[in-house]
Order: C-alpha cells, then structure tokens, then sequence
C-alpha cells in the first residue's frame, strides 16, 4: 500500500511538473518494479482515468477547454480505444515494450522541435477529426498512454489551433480513451483494480505539488530535464529489450 501511495505521488508530481500524461511515466516505473507488462498497462489506463477528468475539469473552470472541437476526436478515440484490450492481447510482452519504446523515442525526439502555431485555425471535417481520434485513441491505450503527445502536435501544426486551447483538448481527448481503453481492458484481465485506483487518488495529490515546482523553476532547466527524464525511459526500455 505505501508503496503504491508513493508510486502514485511521484507519477502526479512528475506529471504536474512536466505537463505530460502519467502514463508515459507509470508503465516504465511498473515494469522496473517487476509488473508484468500488460497489468502495468492496465494499471496506467486506471489512473489516466483520474487525472484526465481532474485536469479537464481544472481547463474547463480557466476556460481552454472547448469541448465542442474534441468532441468528434473524442468520440472517435472512444471507439478506437475499444480495440486497445484485445490488441494488446494478441501482442507479446516484448511486442509491446517495442511499441512503447518507438513512442518513448518520438518524445524525445519531439522536444528538439518547436511547435509553431497559426493565426487562423482550419475547421476540419468532422469526419477527418473522427478518424484522427480513432487511430490514436486505438494506438495509444494498448501501450498505455494518453495520446495527447500524438494529438496536440496534429491540433496545433496542422488545424492551427492555439497551443494552450490543444493542450487541453489532448486532455480532454484522455477522458474519452482512457474510459473506453479501461473497459477494453478489464475485458481482457488486464486490470489491477486495487492498485490503480490506489496509485490514480494519490496521483492526484502530486500534481498539485508538481504544478508549484514548475511554477518556481525555469523553463530551460525544464525542458533539460525532461529530455534527461525521456532518454532515461528510452535507455531503460532498449535494456529490456535487447539486453
């Protein structure tokens, strides 16, 4: 039980200070503490329940949230998520932690180029916004993830919309997923009940945490660290692997 409270703390602190979903940092902490891969999945999917609903609750009340553009991505990841239980399991383990690795890397990489945004945002079919939603919600709950890192850049580089409105959308996006991907993977047995629901409450309590120390540290110094905290992730991950 500590262990998951702490575990949770360090992922909502983690996450609050780098702006990123907890995914990206819970998967790869479970499976260095010995989780198997699909429960460490599954545990993810469970906490990316609560602080997708917690922070879009939070953008929605600063006023970034404008549900009525996610909604068709939305709609469109909850479907594709749908599929994330049975991929993953027909998927081995190391089939997996390739995957995740491949979207590890293009993390990092993607923190070496600047997002620019437009004046003008483009309004895009609502079935183009659909079929963007379904393929990511599908790709990313089968590895655990938000989707947010995939859908913010396309939001912002290619349907111009600002960059702080995107960021909440990409959140907003998570609520969908997440809450398709956790039915999908209870289906499946993927899921840790217990310990996700411990590690996603105390998650909660780090972000508040993790939001004051980006608030008190530079944006350089940031940014350097996430790349250090990515390449860590990518280095662990290609050890598993291929080691």
């Amino acid at each position: 039980m500590l262990e998951l409270l702490l575990l949770g703390a360090i992922v909502g602190t983690l996450s609050g200070f780098f702006g990123i979903g907890g995914g990206t940092i819970l998967v790869p902490l479970l499976l260095f503490l010995g989780f198997e891969t699909k429960v460490a999945i599954g545990i993810s999917v469970v906490q990316m329940v609560f602080s997708s609903i917690f922070g879009s609750y939070l953008n929605h009340k600063k006023g970034t949230l404008n549900v009525m553009m996610v909604l068709f991505i939305g709609l469109g990841g909850f479907l594709g998520a749908m599929l994330s239980g049975y991929i993953a399991a027909q998927l081995s383990d190391t089939t997996l932690e390739i995957v995740f690795l491949a979207f590890a890397t293009f993390a990092l990489l993607r923190m070496f180029f600047k997002t620019h945004e437009h004046k003008e945002q483009k309004n895009p079919p609502t079935t183009l916004l659909f079929i963007i939603g379904f393929f990511i919600g599908a790709l990313s709950m089968t590895i655990g993830v938000g989707g947010s890192i995939i859908l913010v850049p396309i939001l912002v580089g290619f349907l111009y919309v600002p960059l702080k409105k995107a960021t909440s959308a990409g959140l907003f996006f998570v609520v969908f997923s997440s809450l398709s991907g956790l039915i999908s993977h209870t289906l499946k047995g993927h899921i840790d009940y217990q310990s996700g629901i411990i590690i996603g409450l105390a998650s909660l309590f780090g972000v508040y945490f993790g939001i004051y120390l980006k608030e008190n540290v530079d944006t350089k110094l940031q940014k350097k660290l996430l790349v250090l905290f990515y390449l860590c992730v990518v280095i662990y991950l290609l050890q598993r692997v291929f080691i």
